[in-house]
């Protein structure tokens, strides 16, 4: 007898990846996970804090110092995962004329868990921005929920792994 096999849209794959991988960490030890310590959340903390703060400098290298070499982005309203530095850099930092300044970055932390390898945090954004591109200027707005996924590197620093978002369609500023 065959099995049947359900196909999921692309979208979601990566989000059930990450899923999967948190239940699967927890399985595969065969143990009940060591919980994450106290000074594991204040690490994973600050290191959200140095990805907020990176962008309100509008320094894409201190940006990418917070992600894991192989990041996943999963943007807002269904759009393809974004997989690995190089595609993030074309993502959040494309060669062209145009320069994006972030003019504000407010952020939430409504949960943080997870064990002593992989954690989670869920909140609330804000962020506001400026495009600039051949003397025109235009500034939008926008704000929703995140997801993001850390992973403890063997160095023991904690590395933003996976980052899901969704929000309200940009709104100018007028």
């Amino acid at each position: 007898m065959k099995a049947a096999v359900m196909k999921l849209p692309r979208k979601f794959a990566g989000t059930i990846g990450v899923c999967l991988s948190l239940v699967m960490a927890t399985a595969v030890r065969g143990s009940p996970p060591v919980s994450l310590a106290a000074a594991d959340t204040e690490r994973i903390k600050l290191v959200l804090e140095k990805y907020r703060t990176a962008w309100l400098a509008n320094d894409a290298d201190a940006v990418r110092a917070t992600l894991t070499k192989d990041a996943v982005l999963l943007p807002h309203h269904g759009l393809n995962p974004i997989v690995g530095v190089t595609a993030i850099n074309e993502f959040w930092w494309p060669s062209t004329t145009a320069k994006t300044t972030i003019l504000k970055f407010v952020r939430t932390i409504d949960e943080v868990g997870g064990d002593a390898s992989l954690a989670y945090v869920r909140g609330r954004s804000e962020v506001a921005w400026k495009m600039e591109d051949g003397g025109k200027t235009e500034s939008w707005r926008t704000a929703g929920n995140y997801m993001t996924v850390l992973k403890r590197q063997t160095d023991g620093r904690w590395l933003i792994s996976h980052l899901i978002w969704d929000d309200i369609p940009n709104q100018r500023i007028e």
